[in-house]
């Protein structure tokens, strides 16, 4: 395996891809059945894990909202960030999307 290292504030850094990362410091399969650019784009956070997971399922903000019971402009609050959504809501989106809550995190 090739890594590039880099020095940081005069420290060295390794770089390598985040799947093989998460390989490293657990062995772990991935969480649910998600696969690696799903995982990687909920660790980058550069969307929404709200936004990121629905698409991954096909699930429009309607179909999601209808199975989370909530209203869908909530749902919107919540990915575009300007609500963080209660703990109630939270889990109700992860168990429409089939995640651990932890996820949304």
């Amino acid at each position: 395996m090739d890594y590039d290292l880099l020095h940081i504030q005069g420290k060295p850094y390794v770089l390598m891809p985040l799947h093989e990362y998460r390989a490293f410091v657990g062995g772990q399969a991935p969480a649910n059945d998600l696969p690696e650019n799903i995982l990687d784009a909920l660790a980058a956070k550069q969307e929404n894990s709200v936004k990121i997971l629905r698409k991954f399922r096909g699930l429009t903000q309607s179909d999601l909202s209808k199975e989370a019971g909530i209203s869908r402009p909530y749902l919107t609050e919540i990915e575009t960030g300007k609500k963080d959504g209660s703990l109630r809501a939270m889990k109700a989106i992860a168990g429409a999307l089939g995640v651990n809550v932890g996820m949304l995190a």
